[in-house]
């Protein structure tokens, strides 16, 4: 029996971290994963590859973290996708929910995150 792999956006506005997240989710062979470098390009990517959750970077230049999760939350395609924040302004111990959301600290500790992709996509 196969089990069908769960779809993961990561938008992060530096190419060298969605293609670490992206590389190391996808060894793991439970997920599939789609990059988006430009915050003003997610939600166009995210109606084509339909994640199961985002991965979100907090601080981009054009639009932050928290303005596009309003713009995904605001969809009806998406306001169910959960969203998980990379921030490098927590650390590992401060990582976890702040104000109903959920805070991972950069650079990102594979097993933490599948971890958390696995909690949040039951």
């Amino acid at each position: 029996m196969t089990t069908e792999k769960k779809r993961i956006l990561v938008v992060d506005d530096e190419a060298c971290v969605t293609r670490q997240i992206k590389r190391n989710l996808e060894q793991t062979q439970e997920f599939v994963v789609a990059e988006e470098n430009q915050a003003n390009n997610a939600l166009k990517t995210a109606r084509n590859f339909k994640p199961d959750m985002i991965i979100l970077d907090v601080m981009m230049p054009e639009m932050d973290g928290g303005a596009l999760a309003s713009e995904f939350q605001s969809s009806a395609t998406f306001k169910n996708v959960p969203i998980v924040f990379l921030t490098a302004a927590v650390t590992r111990e401060e990582e976890g929910m702040r104000g109903g959301e959920r805070f991972l600290a950069k650079p990102v500790n594979t097993s933490t995150l599948v971890q958390c992709l696995k909690e949040n996509l039951r």
